[in-house]
């Protein structure tokens, strides 16, 4: 990747690994580099996209579930431990979206560093998570609702759910009509939507404050009931304590959102990473200190476990506070159901502009600036299944494409510290500049710029990106570096070799160790020579990556003076070992729901996606001569 300044503005943009066949007068095309579709957006409005996409009813209603059957009092430990967790994959992302801003976020890294069809199942499964998991959240909010008009059953009838006999459906047309509210005012802009969320979490987090500071007050009125046990704080013990971290560590997805939004960032390098680990760090303390406070107030056995914090104020003669509880709850609701459509319309503009989906999706509209009909799309999708399907079962799903984002978000930050991809590619409209710029750097001190750069330009046929799976030699010059008994030379070329090949050895690792270290039935002596060689691999790859160096392409690559991830290569390792053990206990019915799901996305990609790619037709550039392609084609354009 290259930086380069665009003519007619001071916006910085980078060079993109894919692209859209463009002409060279619309060659500043976002596909290619960054830029912002709606510069008015500000830091705020960011911060509560990421804050209102985390905190949604799960702190409701998972408090219960989980004290009761694993964490006790120590269920604070839980969200704690889980926070951290997430925090690993916050790092990962508050980095790549700093170098590489971009609307397809987890899909656009992937597309970067591993490849098209790696990036497609990545976006085919976040497509999968953010429709089923907004449809879920809209189905939650009606009986919440309802609360407010007197009982479950008291919605006005239009509203209210209704069982269609003979098809054994309950469809829910309280749902539907907040989705397409919802996607509605998502159409109108990207500013107004954000200013919408800040309002619905900021009322979100008020009701959070009232559970704290009430309960509190009970708390210490009472004496802390629910801490007085003969059992102590881990009545399930430490495994217990550690199954309930993962139980609630889906209590955290939703800052991953904040990535999505990119595009329509002013400052993507200060507010990307801010957003995240602000959103990140207020959802950990408040889930922290509401599991403290209502944990607390009634020992967990007697938790009810559907609604574990209205009833613990109920337990104290607080009914009225009830509705305020609720009021929060359907506001949380609210809050992700707008996380959960506001990222799918703009991975399916990125893919659509990488030629994988018609182009209908990656069009954005001139007034609001926001692609429309993509998320006109998305929301009449979330709607329909809101109003005809019962979504619980399927709710496992959801989680499948988070953790496959976030674990190869983590193998990407690998991929740009050590093999950082060293060409660009250009659409073939422009091979008369580049054969130019060639001819240029053969006159002269022709000798010199071939040792240093290797240059040459190849098509999509013969390109060295992962996605093809073929290699062109290019050479590197020897560096000299100093070792423990002396001087030793290292051939660069051979160095990205050993990165690429030793961070494959340690992902297979890490999905070694964690299917060995998961409840599955093997038997024990093949369980601990899975274990040994699944660690031996990971210990392996820890250990080359930390000795041998970083690639110093990787201070070019992308956007520069943004976040940095902090010890790599552990962070990343520890991060994707965590979200692979975590993939494999989702459970066999959950995986057989999405393997449809990933085989309906691999025929769609082979007869449509493949053949339409944009990258059929490109030429390969080095990335060190991107940028004079890139002035020459901006001098040669009216």
């Amino acid at each position: 990747m290259h930086k380069w300044k665009s003519r007619n503005s001071g916006t910085r943009r980078i060079y993109r690994i894919g692209f859209t066949s463009l002409s060279t007068s619309t060659f500043n095309h976002s596909s290619w580099s960054w830029r912002p579709i709606q510069s008015n957006s500000w830091a705020e409005a960011e911060r509560a996209t990421g804050v209102g996409s985390t905190i949604g009813a799960g702190i409701y209603i998972l408090v219960g579930t989980v004290a009761r059957e694993h964490s006790g009092p120590a269920l604070f430990i839980s969200f704690l431990i889980a926070g951290i967790a997430a925090a690993l994959s916050a790092f990962c992302y508050a980095e790549l979206a700093s170098r590489c801003p971009s609307a397809g976020s987890a899909y656009h890294y992937s597309y970067i560093c591993v490849g098209e069809g790696v990036a497609w199942l990545i976006g085919w499964a976040l497509i999968l998570e953010y429709t089923i998991g907004g449809s879920a959240v809209a189905r939650g909010i009606s009986p919440n609702l309802a609360l407010f008009f007197g009982g479950q059953d008291s919605l006005p009838f239009f509203l209210a759910r209704q069982h269609i006999p003979g098809f054994d459906v309950l469809v829910d047309p309280c749902a539907a009509v907040l989705v397409l509210v919802v996607t509605g005012l998502l159409c109108v802009g990207i500013k107004e939507s954000t200013l919408a969320q800040a309002v619905v979490t900021s009322i979100n987090v008020c009701a959070m404050l009232f559970i704290i500071i009430a309960g509190s007050y009970l708390g210490f009125k009472t004496g802390w009931a629910g801490y007085e046990l003969p059992a102590g704080y881990f009545p399930f013990g430490v495994d217990g304590m550690l199954a309930g971290s993962a139980t609630v560590f889906f209590a955290y997805i939703g800052f991953d959102s904040v990535a999505s939004t990119a595009e329509e960032v002013k400052n993507p390098q200060r507010d990307l990473p801010l957003g995240i680990g602000l959103a990140l760090s207020i959802c950990c303390c408040l889930y922290m200190l509401v599991s403290v406070v209502i944990v607390g107030l009634v020992p967990y056995y007697a938790m009810d476990p559907d609604t574990p914090i209205s009833s613990a104020f109920a337990a104290y003669g607080m009914q009225w506070a009830a509705y305020l509880v609720a009021a929060g709850a359907v506001m949380a609701l609210c809050s992700t159901l707008m996380g959960s459509i506001l990222p799918q319309p703009r991975i399916l503009m990125a893919m659509a502009r990488d030629g994988l989906l018609p182009s209908f999706f990656s069009d954005i509209n001139k007034r609001s600036q926001v692609p429309v009909k993509s998320t006109l799309v998305t929301g009449l999708g979330s709607a329909v299944l809101a109003f005809f399907m019962d979504v619980s079962q399927l709710a496992g799903m959801v989680s499948v494409g988070t953790l496959l984002a976030f674990t190869m978000v983590a193998v990407s930050v690998l991929i740009l510290r050590y093999v950082p991809p060293n060409e660009v590619p250009f659409p073939s409209s422009l091979q008369e500049i580049i054969d130019s710029v060639s001819l240029r750097y053969s006159t002269g001190s022709q000798e010199v710029t071939k040792e240093k750069s290797g240059f040459h330009a190849s098509t999509s046929m013969d390109s060295n990106l992962p996605l093809l799976g073929k290699a062109t030699a290019i050479e590197y010059p020897i560096i000299v570096k100093q070792g423990a008994q002396g001087n030793f030379f290292i051939n660069e070329g051979s160095r990205r070799k050993i990165a690429g090949w030793t961070i494959t050895a340690t992902f297979v690792g890490a999905f070694l160790l964690a299917y060995a270290a998961s409840d599955l039935n093997l038997p024990r002596l093949l369980r601990f020579i899975v274990c040994g060689i699944g660690g031996a691999l990971l210990l392996f790859g820890l250990i080359v990556l930390t000795c041998i160096e970083q690639d110093d392409a990787r201070h070019n690559f992308g956007h520069s003076g943004g976040f940095i991830c902090p010890f790599v290569p552990l962070l990343p390792i520890v991060c994707f070992l965590v979200n692979i053990y975590l993939l494999i206990n989702l459970g066999a019915a959950t995986w057989t729901r999405v393997s449809v799901w990933l085989i309906v996305g691999v025929l769609v990609y082979t007869f449509y996606g493949r053949t339409h790619s944009s990258l059929l037709d490109a030429v390969y550039v080095p990335a060190t001569h991107a940028d004079e392609i890139y002035r020459s084609s901006g001098e040669s354009s009216p």
